[in-house]
């Protein structure tokens, strides 16, 4: 929830962090950063004193920009509180005054440059200002106290009169206390690391691979969004390893405006087949509350819808073929294409394990992916007036992001997907996909 009135509370902000033991940790001088900027292109830089290049992104004098990051959460708990706070901090950094003139706050990672896999980044924010305004600062200074653990760490960059950038690291004490400088550094460019600092821990917070590392997620969201319990218990219901029946299983992938529900009802019309969808209609009046949450939740539900789903196809593929719109795939794409930053380049590379299917859910035996150019895709999109998830709508506005969700689902492995272009008519798309399925059914 978001306070009408402006800055959130500083009670509610403490309400959120009271059952979050975080612990504030000095910004290491050997830690790295990476920022998106507008359009997709990705900045790293580092504060440690020594010679490199200025890092792109950081306005000339007058501006200045300022920084923080939410502290590593250790339990499952923790990291479910912490992403919660990550959501609000970025809603409230959307509203007024931070959003005044041409400031603009841009998702931020601290890493370890000496050690990807050590531990996640740490998430938060560069805050971007075309020119220095100490009300906005001090606004920034009594969020950041009322959010954080204590003492809240804030950085601020501006140029020197060399035209160099440095950055000055604050402590930040009580209201009454006021801040403390802890130090100043020069800030240069950094090295791009071999992979993005986030690939490596994808699984299970963002791709889950297994129904028992998603549940975890949502067992910690029982307190906070009671509809997860609801959900917990549907997936309780269903058999953990559900064995499929005799019949084909066909999943049909791609974006919206691909075609998907055309050709899904017309293969289930002409193959006589049972048509299941993905997140199934049992969690369709959920669906808006999660799409509301941060990734690791929201991803976690629909991690945990596909295991309902599976349910219900080893039920029907006993009886006759089943036809699925959308499935796994369209949920780890999505999520890959949201928790990397950047453009397809920085995806991680083929046969990464955030690619392969889960070993304990149902596995189809043939993926289809419908594919369509752009502005296709747009033109279907034109009137059609569907309420969309965050995700879809980003898809129209973000090319980077349509880019990072297509080639996700190129990657996929063990089953991969079988391209079919959808530009052309609905018979030749029909005729198509039917000529895909006779090459893996003949007898179908």
């Amino acid at each position: 929830m978001v306070h009408r009135g402006g800055l959130l509370p500083s009670l509610l902000l403490r309400s959120m962090m009271s059952s979050l033991p975080l612990h504030a940790a000095p910004v290491e001088a050997g830690r790295c950063f990476v920022a998106a900027l507008p359009g997709s292109e990705l900045v790293y830089f580092t504060a440690n004193g020594s010679d490199g290049a200025r890092p792109l992104g950081f306005p000339p004098s007058p501006g200045r920009c300022y920084s923080f990051c939410i502290p590593a959460a250790q339990s499952p708990r923790e990291r479910v509180r912490a992403a919660r706070l990550h959501k609000r901090l970025q809603q409230r950094l959307s509203q007024a005054p931070f959003v005044a003139g041409d400031s603009e706050a841009l998702p931020l990672l601290s890493y370890d440059p000496q050690d990807l896999d050590a531990a996640p980044p740490e998430k938060g924010f560069l805050v971007r200002l075309a020119q220095a305004a100490p009300e906005m600062e001090r606004c920034l200074e009594a969020l950041l106290r009322s959010a954080l653990p204590a003492p809240a760490q804030l950085c601020v960059y501006q140029e020197a009169g060399d035209n160099q950038l440095w950055r000055a690291l604050w402590r930040l004490g009580g209201t009454a206390e006021g801040k403390e400088l802890v130090g100043r550094a020069r800030v240069v460019q950094a090295p791009q690391p071999a992979r993005h600092p986030a690939a490596s821990h994808l699984l299970d917070a963002a791709v889950f691979r297994s129904r028992e590392a998603a549940r975890g997620v949502l067992e910690e969201c029982t307190t906070l969004i009671p509809e997860a319990k609801a959900v917990l218990d549907l997936v309780d219901k269903c058999s953990e390893l559900p064995k499929r029946g005799s019949f084909p299983v066909i999943v049909i992938e791609g974006l919206d405006a691909t075609g998907k529900t055309t050709i899904t009802e017309s293969l289930k019309d002409s193959l006589n087949a049972i048509m299941l969808r993905s997140p199934p209609s049992c969690v369709s009046q959920w669906r808006k509350i999660f799409d509301d949450e941060p990734t690791l939740i929201r991803r976690a539900f629909y991690a945990l819808t596909n295991y309902i789903v599976a349910s219900e196809i080893a039920k029907e593929s006993t009886k006759s073929p089943v036809i699925v719109d959308r499935y796994w795939h369209s949920t780890a794409a999505y999520a890959i294409a949201t928790e990397i930053s950047g453009k397809v380049s920085d995806l991680p590379p083929l046969h990464h394990p955030v690619y392969c299917w889960p070993e304990d859910l149902l596995k189809p035996d043939l993926v289809i992916l419908l594919t369509v150019s752009s502005a296709e895709r747009i033109r279907r999109l034109q009137g059609r007036g569907a309420e969309k998830t965050r995700e879809e709508a980003e898809l129209e506005v973000d090319r980077f992001f349509r880019q990072k969700v297509e080639e996700s689902y190129r990657r996929m492995e063990n089953p991969s997907c079988q391209l079919v272009d959808s530009s052309c008519s609905r018979e030749e798309v029909l005729k198509d996909v039917q000529h895909q399925i006779k090459n893996h059914f003949p007898l179908l």
